[in-house]
């Protein structure tokens, strides 16, 4: 079966149709759902690469990774942790110095050959062609997040001096406002209160993201999630970082859900719905391709992966869910 597009931003498997009357509780993926990042983690990408290159490694002509490297990497479904995507990018210019390649050819040929393995099947593939030992040895990422020096720069450009003081309890090097204040919310009350009427408490939030992280950007309205059943990845261990669906699946036990929406924007997301679903937990994934630089290319990525379920915005879901 195809998506067929019902209505403006609706892209839908004819197949599920009936089955979505089934769904009982809906659980959001955050950037990319509820917030829009392309001006904030996005761009974080960008400065902490460049910053890293020309401090660390003294190049100075780098590329600017753009939003179709960003997908690239995104597309394998091994990166939706945003430093992950960052460190490859970095070790890929790197390489691509030391073997005097073409970086946009060079990064192309990385991102194609990365897997859902993200930074480990970079390293695979780069190992081949160079010898990285010193450049994983100067970043030694991943490391611990509040010493691990590339995790540091990262969060001191996204959060900005006062928010990082505040989450990590040291001190920034940079004075610069923090690029998290670029997020843009796209979540709303209006449609907070048509899911409420349904789905009653049943909402809550698998992310990324840590719990503090964005509460600085949806302040009020993260309190009307069921925020005891939610899981922010930030700040839990790495193994639980998507796509392991460990987290998502407590949620969907906790909130005693029997058919479970998970709205995403990645492929991570997608992954991880199927596989709550293969462990017995029933999970519909929803692909929002609205934040995306280009939405036509996520959306055949999601249709060729087979998803059943595309929107432009989470604000569609009232119409998907026959709630208006």
């Amino acid at each position: 079966m195809m998506l067929t597009k019902k209505q403006s931003g609706i892209y839908i498997d004819d197949s599920i149709s009936d089955d979505l009357l089934s769904i009982d509780g809906i659980i959001f993926d955050c950037d990319g759902v509820l917030i829009d990042i392309t001006k904030s983690y996005d761009l974080t990408i960008v400065n902490t690469v460049k910053y890293v290159l020309e401090n660390f490694f003294q190049i100075t002509d780098s590329i600017e990774i753009n939003s179709k490297i960003i997908d690239g990497f995104k597309s394998s479904g091994g990166f939706n942790d945003e430093v992950d995507l960052t460190y490859a990018s970095i070790l890929s210019l790197v390489v691509a110095k030391k073997l005097n390649k073409p970086q946009h050819e060079f990064i192309s040929n990385v991102m194609s050959n990365a897997d859902s393995s993200g930074i480990l099947s970079v390293e695979k593939y780069l190992e081949k062609l160079a010898d990285i030992s010193d450049i994983k040895h100067k970043l030694s990422y991943p490391g611990i997040r509040n010493e691990n020096p590339l995790y540091k720069i990262f969060d001191q450009i996204f959060y900005g001096p006062e928010l990082y003081s505040k989450l990590f309890k040291q001190k920034s090097q940079f004075s610069e406002s923090g690029l998290i204040d670029n997020d843009v919310v796209i979540v709303n009350n209006l449609l907070i209160e048509k899911l409420q009427k349904k789905f009653a408490s049943k909402l809550s939030i698998v992310s990324g993201r840590g719990k503090e992280s964005i509460r600085y950007s949806l302040k009020q309205l993260l309190d009307k999630f069921d925020l005891k059943n939610s899981a922010f990845l930030e700040d839990e261990p790495r193994k639980l970082a998507k796509p392991n669906p460990e987290s998502l699946v407590r949620s969907i036990k906790s909130m005693n859900c029997k058919h479970c929406l998970y709205v995403g924007d990645s492929m991570e997301d997608f992954i991880m719905a199927k596989k709550a679903t293969s462990l017995g937990h029933k999970t519909t994934f929803c692909g929002i391709i609205g934040t995306s630089k280009n939405p036509q290319q996520k959306l055949e990525l999601f249709q060729q992966n087979g998803a059943k379920l595309v929107l432009e915005s989470i604000n569609l879901l009232p119409k998907v869910l026959n709630l208006e």
